[in-house]
C-alpha cells in the first residue's frame, strides 16, 4: 500500500512538471510568434527616435495644368531634450536667434519628453534663421524639413481655393472640403539611441512621406483672370460695398471661373476678419435677385403655352394694380403697348406680373423649385445657402406678383446662373462642380473622375430655344443692348434689385446685376455679375453690370474658341450710341466714287493718282461709323 501511494504522488508530479513544461513552451510560441510584432514595438519605442518629416500636401490645378495651389519647402526646430547637456546656453542662443524669451526657450529644452516640436516659434523658419541655427552645431538641435502651402498668385480665387493653418490643415474652401485627399502621410529619419536618449552610431533609417492626392478644377485660369481684372476694376470705378462674378458651362454644370470683392490673401489671412475670409459670396450670399429672376417666369409660360411672345400684347401704362398694391414699372408712364417679346425686352414689371397672373400661384412656385430655387445645389464648396421663398399658402395676390418679377424672393448667385442654364442648354438642371478629377501626386493620372449630374429636365427643349431667342433679342433691342459685341449672338437678362434692411427697402441702394450668355444660339458659356450699390452712375444691371459681363464674355471669345456665327444679330441702335457698319470695297474707284462710298467713314488718302489701289481696313471689316478709312491712290 505503501509503494503504491508513493508511485501515484510520483505520477502526479511528473504529470504536473510536464503540463509545466507545456505551458512553458506554449508562453514561449505565443511571445515570440503570436505577441512578436507587439513586444517589438513596445521595445524599438525605449530605444528607436523618429523624426518627422512633413509630406507635401496635394496641389491644385486649373483644368489645363496650371498650378493654382502650390507648396514650397520649408524646415522647423526639433529638439531631443536628452541629448542637450547644457541647456542654458542652448535655450539662451536659439532664443536670441528666434527673437523670443529665453524663459521660454528654455522651457522647451527642459521638456521631460523624447522630442519637443518648437510651436510656435520654430515653425517655418526662413532660410536665414535656419542657417544660424545649424551654424551653432548644438547638440540634440535639429531642423527638419516641412511643407508650406504656397499660392503662386496671392488673392486668386481666394474664398474658394481657402487655406491652410500652421500645420498644413485645411480650414476653408476646396482646402478643407477635400482635406483628406490633400493631406499626405509624414515620413520619418529614424535612429536609434540609448536609456538616456543618447544618440546611437547606427545607420540612420529614411522613410519618405507621402505626399497627398492632387485636383484638377474645372476652372480656366486665364477666364478666373479676366473675371478677377473686371472685378478689380468695378472696385476701383464704382466703389461698391460688394461684388461678384461667375463664369458657367451651361450644358455640364462646370464652373469655368468664379470671384468675389472683398477678397484675401490666402498666405497672410491672419490679417483678415471671420467674415473677410469665410464669405464666398456667389454661394454663400442670399438677395432678392430682381429682374434676372424674369427669366424663370418667361420660361413658366413658355412651357405652359400660356403666352405667344410675338402675338400676344400688353399695354403697360406705368404701373399695376394688385389687390391694395400699386406696382410700377421703372419707365415712367409706362412702355405703352407691347408684345411680350418686347416686355422681356424692356424689363417690365407690370408686364411680368400679367405673366405671373396667368400662370398662376401653384404652377409658378412649382417650376421655381423644379429649377432649384428654394434648396442647395450641391456644388461641391462648403458654406453654400440656400435661399428663401414664400411658402405656398402664404402666397397671396401680391407676393405672386412680386415674385413673378423677381421681388420678395432670397436666393443665391449659385442658384441662378444654375437655373439660367437649365433654361437656355435645352431644359437640363445640372449640379454646378467645380472638381474635375483628383490625381496621383507622382505621376497626376486620375484616380477619381468627376463628370456632369443631372437632375431633371425643367422645360423641353422648344421651350429653351424660345428663352435664348428672348435673351438675344434683350441684347440687340433691349435694356442688355450694354452687352452687345459685333459680330457674336449675345443673349442676357438685366437685373436691378432693391436692398432691405430691416424689414424696409433701401433708398437709392441697389444690387445690379446681369446674366449673359454666347453664343445665343448654341450656348458655351453663361456669366453672371453682380455689384451691390455702385457709386457715381445710375444704378441699373444694364449700365453697371452688363458692360462688366461684356468684358468677360469678349475675354472669352479667344479662351473658348468661340467661333464667329454667319447671320449675327444687328444691334437695334439707340440715338446716342455708336454704331458699327461694314466696310465696302472701294478698290478700283475714282477717288470720288470711294469718297461718296464712304461717306459713313472717316477717309484719308496718300499716293499719286485717280484710282483706289489699296484701302484698309479691307473690304468687310466691321467698324464704327466715323472711324478711318485710309487709301493708296495710283495711276
Amino acid at each position: 500500500m505503501f509503494s503504491k501511494g508513493i508511485h501515484t504522488r510520483i505520477k502526479i508530479v511528473l504529470l504536473g512538471l510536464f503540463l509545466l513544461f507545456v505551458l512553458i513552451i506554449g508562453k514561449v510560441f505565443y511571445t515570440q510568434v503570436i505577441d512578436y510584432n507587439k513586444l517589438n514595438s513596445l521595445a524599438s519605442s525605449l530605444w528607436s527616435r523618429n523624426l518627422p518629416i512633413e509630406a507635401n500636401r496635394g496641389k491644385i490645378f486649373d483644368r489645363n495644368g496650371i498650378v493654382l495651389a502650390d507648396n514650397k519647402t520649408t524646415t522647423s526646430l526639433v529638439l531631443i531634450p536628452n541629448q542637450i547637456k547644457d541647456k542654458e546656453t542652448t535655450a539662451k542662443k536659439i532664443s536670441e536667434i528666434l527673437n523670443v524669451s529665453y524663459e521660454t526657450m528654455y522651457a522647451h529644452v527642459s521638456k521631460k519628453t523624447s522630442i519637443e516640436r518648437v510651436h510656435p516659434e520654430g515653425r517655418r523658419l526662413s532660410y536665414d534663421i535656419a542657417d544660424q541655427i545649424n551654424a551653432l552645431k548644438l547638440d540634440g538641435v535639429y531642423l527638419v524639413k516641412e511643407s508650406q502651402r504656397y499660392y503662386p498668385y496671392d488673392t486668386l480665387m481666394s474664398h474658394t481655393l481657402g487655406f491652410v493653418g500652421i500645420d498644413n490643415q485645411g480650414l476653408s474652401g476646396l482646402e478643407l472640403m477635400y482635406n483628406d485627399y490633400l493631406t499626405g502621410e509624414y515620413g520619418a529619419i529614424k535612429y536609434l539611441s540609448d536609456a538616456k536618449g543618447n544618440k546611437l552610431e547606427l545607420t540612420e533609417i529614411y522613410e519618405e512621406p507621402q505626399d497627398g492626392i492632387n485636383i484638377t478644377l474645372t476652372i480656366n485660369y486665364e477666364l478666373q483672370t479676366v473675371l478677377e481684372r473686371e472685378l478689380d476694376n468695378a472696385i476701383l470705378k464704382y466703389q461698391p460695398e460688394q461684388a461678384l462674378g461667375i463664369a458657367m458651362d451651361p450644358n455640364t454644370g462646370e464652373i469655368l471661373a468664379i470671384s468675389s470683392r472683398p477678397n484675401f490673401s490666402p498666405s497672410h489671412y491672419q490679417d483678415y476678419t471671420i467674415e473677410e475670409i469665410n464669405r464666398n459670396l456667389p454661394i454663400w450670399a442670399t438677395y432678392e435677385p430682381g429682374s434676372t429672376f424674369k427669366v424663370i417666369t418667361l420660361a413658366t409660360a413658355l412651357e405652359e403655352k400660356l403666352v405667344d411672345l410675338e402675338k400676344d400684347t400688353y399695354f403697360d401704362s406705368g404701373s399695376i394694380a394688385v389687390e391694395n398694391a400699386r406696382i410700377r414699372c421703372w419707365k415712367h408712364g409706362g412702355h405703352g403697348s407691347q408684345t411680350f417679346l418686347q416686355v422681356v425686352e424692356n424689363s417690365c414689371n407690370p408686364g411680368f406680373v400679367a405673366l405671373g397672373q396667368k400662370i398662376g400661384k401653384e404652377t409658378l412656385f412649382q417650376y421655381i423649385h423644379n429649377f432649384g430655387f428654394g434648396t442647395k445645389t450641391g456644388i461641391d464648396l462648403n458654406g453654400e445657402s440656400s435661399g428663401i421663398l414664400f411658402s405656398l399658402d402664404r402666397v397671396g395676390p401680391v407676393e405672386l406678383a412680386t415674385t413673378a418679377f423677381g421681388q420678395g424672393v432670397s436666393v443665391t448667385p449659385i442658384q441662378q446662373i444654375t437655373a439660367i442654364s437649365a433654361a437656355i442648354n435645352g431644359g437640363y438642371l445640372n449640379t454646378p462642380y467645380i472638381v474635375k478629377s483628383l490625381n496621383e501626386p507622382e505621376t497626376n493620372t486620375i484616380v477619381k473622375q468627376f463628370d456632369k449630374q443631372t437632375k431633371r429636365k425643367v422645360i423641353s427643349d422648344e421651350t429653351s430655344q424660345l428663352v435664348r431667342y428672348a435673351l438675344e433679342s434683350v441684347v440687340t433691342n433691349g435694356s442688355g443692348r450694354n452687352a452687345f459685341i459685333d459680330g457674336y449672338r449675345v443673349g442676357g437678362k438685366t437685373g436691378t434689385a432693391q436692398k432691405v434692411k430691416d424689414g424696409v427697402y433701401m433708398v437709392g441702394n441697389y444690387i445690379t446685376s446681369f446674366m449673359g450668355i454666347m453664343p445665343a444660339n448654341d450656348p458655351k458659356i453663361v456669366v453672371y455679375i453682380a455689384i451691390d450699390n455702385a457709386k457715381g452712375i445710375t444704378q441699373y444691371g444694364g449700365t453697371v453690370a452688363a458692360p462688366i459681363a461684356r468684358n468677360v464674355l469678349l475675354s472669352a471669345i479667344d479662351i473658348l474658341h468661340i467661333e464667329k456665327p454667319e447671320g449675327s444679330s444687328e444691334k437695334n441702335y439707340q440715338y446716342y450710341e455708336k454704331k458699327y457698319a461694314n466696310v465696302p470695297d472701294v478698290t478700283g474707284m475714282t477717288i470720288n466714287e470711294a469718297m461718296t462710298t464712304l461717306k459713313q467713314f472717316k477717309v484719308e488718302y496718300t499716293g499719286s493718282g485717280d484710282t483706289v489701289k489699296y484701302q484698309s481696313p479691307s473690304a468687310g471689316a466691321r467698324i464704327f461709323e466715323g472711324e478711318t478709312v485710309r487709301l493708296l491712290l495710283q495711276e
